[in-house]
């Protein structure tokens, strides 16, 4: 596999506003996700490039494994992000996604490459803290009650089960190391209804940055409020990451 064809198949996206692109914005999805999860392409200016992380294991890569290192996932993803850093960017993760663009955004530092503008980090607690009720080691029957496969059939959701599972090993696995805060700007995100994370959860981001730090409630939003809401998501985004300048 080429170098090209990489990145497009870990970077959904990369390249579709090759001739109206003045920055570009990387996605990372939730745990169980694929790139097809959010449509903010749609609400955002066609100045902005969206670039979504497809794992392996779901959508066109159904048939790869799927990871269940953070290590991993960010020694791929860095390297690919890092040859395509030639327009002003940002990072938007969401749950799983937020503690994979963070440690990848700590892993382009590592690499001396130009780093994000900002990062978006959606409905998930800072790195360090404890996971409340860790799932990745539930029997199949009691981690498919607590799934949120929103409008899929059961039969489809027995398939999901284990990509599930990888994500949530990767996320509970994960072991949150020391660094110096990131220089990177810090938006944190997450919907006011959502009982996965709290408020004190949310603001501890504050320390990963030495940068400015903004904590943005959306009303009435349960965890996974981006499906749904993906405008005033967009227009969120645009607000501090803006389409020109």
């Amino acid at each position: 596999m080429t170098a090209a064809d990489l990145a497009a198949a870990w970077l959904r996206g990369l390249g579709s506003r090759e001739l109206t692109a003045q920055r570009r914005l990387f996605i990372f999805p939730h745990a169980g996700a694929g790139a097809s999860a959010y449509q903010l392409t749609a609400y955002l200016p066609d100045t902005v490039e969206t670039c979504t992380v497809q794992l392996p294991g779901r959508e066109s890569r159904f048939a790869e494994p799927a990871l269940t290192s953070m290590d991993d996932a960010v020694a791929a993803l860095a390297p690919l992000i890092a040859d395509h850093t030639d327009l002003p960017y940002a990072f938007f993760g969401h749950s799983m996604g937020s503690l994979i663009a963070f440690e990848t955004a700590r892993r382009l530092r590592a690499l001396g490459t130009r780093l994000p503008d900002r990062l978006f980090l959606s409905g998930m607690r800072a790195p360090g803290l404890p996971d409340r009720d860790p799932r990745h080691t539930l029997p199949d029957d009691k981690l498919l009650a607590t799934a949120e496969f929103d409008g899929v059939d059961a039969e489809l959701q027995e398939l999901l089960l284990p990509l599930l599972r990888a994500d949530l090993t990767l996320c509970e696995t994960y072991t949150h190391r020391a660094e110096a805060p990131l220089p990177c700007p810090l938006t944190v995100l997450a919907g006011s209804d959502d009982d996965s994370v709290d408020g004190t959860e949310l603001a501890d981001w504050r320390k990963h940055t030495s940068a400015d730090f903004a904590l943005h409630l959306f009303p009435g939003a349960p965890h996974l409020y981006v499906r749904g809401a993906e405008r005033q998501l967009a227009e969120t985004i645009t607000r501090t990451f803006p389409a020109r300048g």
